[in-house]
């Protein structure tokens, strides 16, 4: 199994799909390393020699991946946050930031639906039979 920025790629896979399974880097990316290397995107992981998965990790180190990706999502995200921008308070709020519509949709950004009003018969009839 070769091993680029901390992630195991399969022996099976394809170079192209292999590359997108490390956070950060997409098919146009993927397709833009092996492009400017020169490589054939249609080879195997199995089949790349030491050497060419050396210069795909040093390529693909230009780039921000994994952990210093995450840390640049999170302080942009902090510094939104600090500065009391709209976006920073939707962050702080755990709403959607980016202009969707909350009063139908953003169910997995609100958590699930919380019914208001819908009990009273049921809690009304228990109290009578209790009485």
């Amino acid at each position: 199994m070769a091993r680029i920025s901390g992630i195991e790629l399969n022996d099976k896979w394809r170079i192209d799909y292999a590359l997108t399974k490390v956070k950060g880097i997409g098919w146009a990316l993927s397709k833009k390393v092996l492009n400017t290397l020169k490589f054939d995107s249609s080879k195997r992981v199995k089949d790349l020699t030491s050497e060419e998965l050396n210069k795909i990790s040093g390529k693909i180190e230009e780039f921000p991946t994994e952990g210093d990706l995450v840390r640049r999502v999170k302080a942009n995200i902090n510094r939104l946050q600090t500065i009391g921008s709209y976006r920073g308070i939707r962050h702080n709020k755990g709403l959607p930031t980016r202009g969707q519509r909350t009063k139908t949709n953003a169910r997995t950004k609100r958590g699930k639906r919380k019914t208001v009003g819908a009990f009273k018969k049921e809690a009304l009839a228990k109290t009578t039979i209790k009485k």
